[in-house]
């Protein structure tokens, strides 16, 4: 993805969004759910029930700007394992548009080696 600003934050909304919502109805969410603030330099993102697509939001000192994708086939791997809302780093927003999953392996954890 590229945009005219150098993304202070991303921010990951776990829980599927009604994709009827736009820019002033995901901003509410931004600003009243997640607790954050959606004018300063961040990406939000959020993604439908589906997974086959995705919205971000971002603020861009003269106005919000909306980013939509969707997905002709298979669906964006969203995380599960982790708090409603969180923050990923550019590189993991790359690998999730691009269909990676930005999860990893659940680490194992061992007390002995017999």
């Amino acid at each position: 993805m590229r945009c005219f600003i150098e993304p202070s934050a991303v921010y990951l909304y776990r829980s599927p969004v009604d994709f009827r919502k736009s820019i002033n109805g995901l901003a509410l969410v931004v600003e009243q759910e997640l607790g954050l603030d959606p004018f300063n330099a961040s990406l939000y993102l959020f993604s439908n029930r589906a997974r086959d697509k995705i919205k971000i939001l971002y603020w861009d000192k003269t106005g919000f700007a909306l980013w939509y994708k969707r997905l002709e086939k298979s669906r964006f791997k969203w995380p599960t394992r982790c708090a409603e809302v969180f923050n990923i780093d550019e590189q993991q927003l790359h690998w999730l548009l691009d269909g990676y999953d930005i999860e990893g392996h659940q680490a194992i954890y061992f007390s002995s080696v017999s």
